[in-house]
Formats: C-alpha cells, sequence, structure tokens
C-alpha cells in the first residue's frame, strides 16, 4: 500500500495550482481519518463568511462546493475559539449550530489554516453523520495538512503578486512618465503592429510627427515646471483630438508621434490625412496661468502628416517620411513667425 508520504510526494511534486494540491489532500484525510466528508475552506472575516473551496464527499453525507454560511454559526468558529480540534458528539457539544443540523455532522475535525504571519486564511476540516473517533494519527495529519496548505496559498499569492507586479513595471516602461502618454518605444511597437494590420486590411497608414517649436525658450523663460505643465496639457489636448483608434505618443523632448490606419487604399486618405492635421495643430494651441500670475501663450506646434501604402513602408521608414512632412511645416511658418 502507498505509504501518506509517497502520496504527499506525488501531490508536491506535479501540482500546478491550488485545486491540484488540495484535492489529493482531502483523498488521504478520508482514507487516515476514515469520515465521511473532506473539505478546505476560506474565511473572509471582516464580511463574516466562510465558504467551501473545494471538498470531497465519500457517503451520504454532502458538503458542497461554493456553500457560503455565517462564520459567526461555523462549527469551525466553535473549534478554534475553543482550542478543540475534534469532536465525535457535535449535537451535545453544539447544539445551537444550525449549519451543523443542517448538515447532519455528528463527528468534526477542524484545524485553522494560517499564513506564517498569522492570519486565518480558512480551515481544514472533515466530517460524517456518524459518531466516531479519530487515531492521533489522524489529527496530525489533518494539522500538518493545514501547514503545508498554507505554504502553497501563500507561494501562490506571492507569484501572483509578482506577476502583477511584472505586468505594472512593463506597463510603465511604456509609458512617459511626465505626460502618461505611450512612449517611444510603445508608439514604435503600435506603428510595426498598425502597418501589418493595414497590410491584411488594406487601409493607409496615417503618421504624424509633431513637433513643439520653440518649446526651449519657454522653459527657458518660465522655467522647467512652467514647461512641464504646457507639455501636459498639449498631451491632453492633441489626445482628445484623435479618433478612438489611433495612438499619440511622446517621442522625446518636445516630439510627439501620432499613428493610426486611415481608410481603405482605393478610397482617397488626403482628407483624412488633412482633417488630422489641422485638428492636431489647433490642439497643439494652449495658454497656461502660472501659479505667480505669469501666463503662457503657447502659439502651437508644426505638425506633419503622412499618409502611406502599407506594403512600401516599415517603420524606419514611416516615421523618417513623417519627419521630414514636419520639417517642411516648420520651414513653411518660420516667415509667418519673423513678420
Amino acid at each position: 500500500m502507498t505509504s501518506i508520504v509517497q502520496r504527499l510526494s506525488q501531490t508536491v511534486t506535479v501540482a500546478q495550482t491550488l485545486s491540484e494540491f488540495t484535492r489529493p489532500l482531502l483523498e488521504i484525510i478520508i482514507d487516515v481519518t476514515d469520515l465521511e466528508s473532506a473539505y478546505l475552506t476560506t474565511v473572509d472575516e471582516a464580511r463574516g463568511v466562510q465558504s467551501v473551496l473545494y471538498s470531497l464527499n465519500s457517503a451520504a453525507m454532502n458538503i458542497p462546493e461554493g456553500l457560503d454560511v455565517p462564520w459567526s454559526d461555523t462549527l469551525c468558529k466553535r473549534a478554534l475559539e475553543e482550542g478543540r480540534i475534534f469532536t465525535e458528539n457535535v449535537p451535545e457539544c453544539w447544539n445551537d449550530s444550525e449549519a451543523a443540523r443542517a448538515l447532519n455532522i455528528k463527528t468534526y475535525a477542524s484545524t485553522p489554516v494560517r499564513f506564517a504571519n498569522g492570519k486565518l486564511y480558512g480551515t481544514l476540516c472533515a466530517t460524517s453523520s456518524k459518531s466516531q473517533s479519530i487515531s492521533d494519527e489522524a489529527a496530525d495529519v489533518l494539522q500538518l495538512f493545514s501547514k503545508i496548505i498554507a505554504g502553497f496559498v501563500e507561494r501562490e499569492q506571492l507569484v501572483k503578486s509578482l506577476q502583477r507586479a511584472n505586468e505594472e513595471l512593463a506597463s510603465l516602461a511604456m509609458l512617459d512618465a511626465l505626460t502618461g502618454l505611450p512612449n517611444r518605444r510603445c508608439v514604435t511597437e503600435e506603428l510595426n503592429r498598425v502597418i501589418s494590420h493595414c497590410r491584411r486590411t488594406r487601409e493607409w497608414v496615417l503618421v504624424g510627427f509633431i513637433d513643439l517649436d520653440d518649446f526651449k525658450q519657454i522653459n527657458d523663460q518660465f522655467g522647467h515646471e512652467a514647461g512641464d505643465a504646457l507639455m501636459r496639457i498639449l498631451a491632453e489636448q492633441l489626445s482628445k483630438t484623435l479618433r478612438g483608434r489611433d495612438m499619440l505618443a511622446r517621442f522625446g523632448g518636445d516630439e510627439f508621434v501620432m499613428v493610426g490606419a486611415g481608410p481603405l487604399l482605393q478610397e482617397d486618405g488626403d482628407p483624412v490625412l488633412t482633417d488630422l492635421q489641422n485638428r492636431l495643430s489647433l490642439a497643439s494651441v494652449a495658454s497656461v496661468v502660472l501659479a505667480d500670475g505669469r501666463k503662457i501663450d503657447y502659439a502651437g506646434a508644426s505638425v506633419g502628416m503622412v499618409c502611406l501604402m502599407p506594403d512600401e513602408t516599415d517603420v524606419g521608414d514611416a516615421l523618417q517620411k513623417a519627419d521630414a512632412a514636419m520639417y517642411k511645416v516648420k520651414a513653411s511658418r518660420k516667415p509667418q513667425e519673423v513678420a
């Protein structure tokens, strides 16, 4: 006959989830206690609810998974408060428990599942509708398994916490800290995705380059905090003027890049291009009143837009052409600025 140690070893080495880890332990508990049901619960003390997470029923008694009961009425709470791991006469010991009467529980064994810091996670239990005793070995197994389950849950929670942290870090690595917009790396990946998408859907690729003219002068005259405030306002205004599927990113310094899909290739993309360029240009005009009462009136950015065939471009080519279009606009604005 396979020993408890061997069965436990097999479970520990192959289990990937709490369910896979716990269910074989419930089988062992039923074997060593000779009781009808074994189950693992979670306890939400703040809500006052105990829930059956996993259960195994071998006879007439049925402890259903997903069962929620008031924590104040449970045998587990009574056992925990009294330090009693086992009783073979529940009706006499705890005759005020409605849950025990409803489930016809006569014999009951329970041990808390606690984390290393002492926090209560839940309970590990075994029950029967018949009055019977359990051996000291069975009680020891129950307590041992509760510790093992607590360790597994803590490791599982740690892994999930690390995964969430990694996801957050990955997300932050794709965002510009000042504006909250996607950064250069993010928009480059998005442009590559848009080009691939447009090759499949036969749509134009739209790319815009936005350069904040004379932004260095604003920093020099008003200070970097004022420049940062203006940058955030412009990022918000530019974002609001785009279509839902477009992406605006801070490309670096005083430059933004916009990418998106245009109309179908058999349609003229220039009207959409011109409309976006005009809207972005208008959205790049802003006024900021500083805390000391000074006012920044920003006349707007140079916005260059290109409409490209997806089969004839790549990320580098698209950005280069959008940058060249922006410089043409910048050059056309200079005489007006001098005048």
